[in-house]
């Protein structure tokens, strides 16, 4: 694969992202390539003639991205690069690494696969949720793994609806409700007791947070069905939206939240021998092989 502008994206002043960072500056000078640094990992990087930029301008001019850190950090890069053609892959200085996969001890390797054109790539797509306050749009966020409708307080109810595209599913007094993409799938999702969806699947789970009903159970809806959460005026205090638990936006009684699939969609590349099947066994301690 010929990727002749690399961007770094690392975890600021942490000392196992620093090392491969350092392994992926020399790997990358050795292969010729164009190096662009994010601007907070600049201390990190011996190396001071290499062109420091924000992470838009690596998604404007890079053709790969390179992510050094965990899932969280992961993340809030791909939210941002999934508006850009470019290509995204992770190094794990995390400690799950369901997106984060090339073993920070094996980087020369699967380096020298991914630029032989021996990769795993796929898209993941993106949610995009709007507040609909008195009938004009407030704010826009996207999310990767999840939308998440929440009570500001703590173990507090509240009471919404629920559509998909025009037709009204239910009424529900409860915690909140996750929303999540296949990738968000074995994020809070499935602590919440919703199911695994495979990444390729087009499809969005809906997850109730300790509903006050014992009949309420996970349902999983096409991704292209428009959704909509309308907020009970009833409700005594604001609730919120929050977005991979980064972006938090306050709703008040009476509001609507639209979540739509993004256009935008994440081109996540993985090493050759990546299974997301492996995965799921090594993260989740999952039973080997009988025979």
């Amino acid at each position: 694969m010929q990727y002749k502008t690399v961007g770094l994206i690392g975890k600021p002043s942490h000392t196992a992202t620093n090392a491969s960072l350092s392994v992926l500056v020399e790997e990358l000078t050795m292969r010729g390539c164009n190096i662009l640094i994010e601007s907070p990992i600049t201390d990190s990087i011996d190396d001071k003639s290499l062109h420091v930029c924000e992470m838009s301008e690596i998604g404007e001019k890079a053709d790969l991205a390179i992510v050094v850190g965990g899932d969280g950090y992961m993340l809030g890069a791909a939210r941002i690069l999934a508006g850009y053609k470019i290509d995204v892959i992770g190094v794990n200085r995390g400690n799950l690494g369901f997106l984060t996969d090339i073993n920070p001890e094996d980087i020369t390797r699967q380096l020298e696969l991914i630029f032989a054109g021996k990769l795993h790539r796929e898209e993941r797509f993106l949610l995009e949720a709007t507040v609909i306050s008195g009938g004009e749009k407030v704010s826009t966020h996207t999310a990767i793994n999840e939308v998440v409708l929440h009570h500001s307080k703590v173990a507090h109810m509240m009471e919404f609806e629920l559509y998909v595209g025009d037709d009204f599913v239910f009424s529900q007094r409860s915690d909140g409700l996750i929303i999540a993409t296949p990738t968000g799938s074995t994020a809070y999702s499935l602590s919440g007791g919703g199911p695994i969806l495979v990444p390729h699947l087009d499809a969005i789970t809906l997850v109730p947070m300790f509903p006050h009903s014992l009949s309420s159970r996970p349902i999983v809806v096409d991704a292209d069905s428009p959704l909509s959460l309308k907020i009970s005026q009833k409700n005594s205090d604001n609730v919120q939206i929050s977005c991979d638990s980064h972006v938090v936006i306050d709703i008040s009684p009476g509001d609507e939240v639209l979540i739509r699939k993004c256009k935008n969609k994440l081109s996540l590349v993985h090493p050759p021998e990546y299974s997301y099947f492996n995965v799921l066994r090594t993260k989740l301690n999952w039973g080997s092989k009988l025979f």
